[in-house]
């Protein structure tokens, strides 16, 4: 993703000397390209994210359009106040890249881990949330972010997540996307999870169940029709996540229902605490709940 993502960029700001890329320190030697050919529009602030914020708003105030990159965990904890005054509050175009995506860095432990990002920034005003799932939909996410003019959260996973889509694929900001069809259970995920929501499928359908899973790669503004039609079509919904489920997607899906006044069997599947453990990705996310086998003995017990 992180991949995807820097060519991306490279090929909007070279034809936008508005755009700059902002980091502190976190990634200087992926931007080797970038700093070599636009070095005007490259700005390395340090390890001081709070610092790299307050700098990307004044620069927006001033026409410029940056996009201000480093670990999500650091962005959305470390550097929250900045987020919120300086960026949401007074609707500065600045986007804010986060990577390393829930446990993704998973040999760092929970320090690194953005696994409560979402709870915080999905509740400042003005701020819209991307959290694409494969390379393809990160280039689509980056330049839809361009063109939207106000604060983005650009999610970005880092394990070398594989492509889902082909090259026709039509990224919508706010419209989720139904990656595979069913009618026995709706499961609803974003980001580096959907590779496994829907390996989990296939290996369902061996059982004769039937899931559905919808790739819900804006979780602001949230798709709640394609939610809706999910709950009057197959009746359950499993929401599956690599994030706290207080404020992550299964909090935004389990408003949506509860609003609905539908009766639906729902089940949350994410963290419950902070993460435990260290070790590969796999490992973290099994030791957390949230490994294969676990998503298909979830829908199992929904379903049957």
């Amino acid at each position: 993703m992180r991949t995807a993502y820097l060519d991306t960029l490279y090929d909007l700001a070279h034809k936008d000397s508005r755009v700059y890329a902002l980091i502190s320190d976190n990634g200087a030697i992926v931007y080797d390209k970038y700093r070599k050919d636009l070095a005007d529009q490259y700005l390395n602030f340090g390890i001081s994210e709070a610092n790299m914020l307050g700098a990307a708003a004044g620069m927006a105030s001033c026409g410029k359009i940056p996009y201000a990159y480093t670990i999500g965990a650091f962005l959305a904890y470390r550097a929250y106040e900045f987020i919120r005054n300086d960026i949401c509050l007074q609707k500065q175009n600045v986007k804010i890249v986060g990577t390393g995506a829930g446990e993704v860095y998973s040999a760092l432990g929970p320090t690194h881990h953005a696994t409560e990002d979402l709870g915080g920034l999905q509740s400042l005003p003005n701020l819209t949330i991307l959290c694409p799932a494969s390379p393809m939909e990160v280039k689509k996410a980056t330049v839809a972010a361009y063109h939207l003019e106000g604060p983005v959260y650009l999610r970005l996973g880092t394990n070398k997540e594989p492509e889902i889509y082909t090259d026709d694929y039509t990224f919508e900001v706010g419209k989720g996307v139904t990656v595979k069809e069913g009618d026995d259970v709706t499961l609803i995920s974003f980001g580096s999870m959907v590779k496994d929501v829907l390996e989990a499928a296939c290996l369902l359908s061996q059982d004769g169940i039937q899931a559905r899973v919808i790739n819900m790669h804006t979780m602001k503004p949230l798709d709640r029709e394609l939610i809706l039609q999910a709950i009057e079509e197959t009746g359950k919904i499993i929401t599956i996540e690599d994030h706290n489920i207080i404020g992550g997607l299964g909090s935004a899906v389990a408003g949506v229902i509860a609003e609905s006044g539908r009766g639906v069997k729902f089940k949350r599947l994410g963290l419950k605490g902070f993460s435990n453990g260290y070790g590969t990705y796999e490992q973290v996310k099994n030791k957390n709940g949230i490994g294969l086998k676990q998503i298909c003995d979830e829908v199992k017990t929904i379903v049957r």
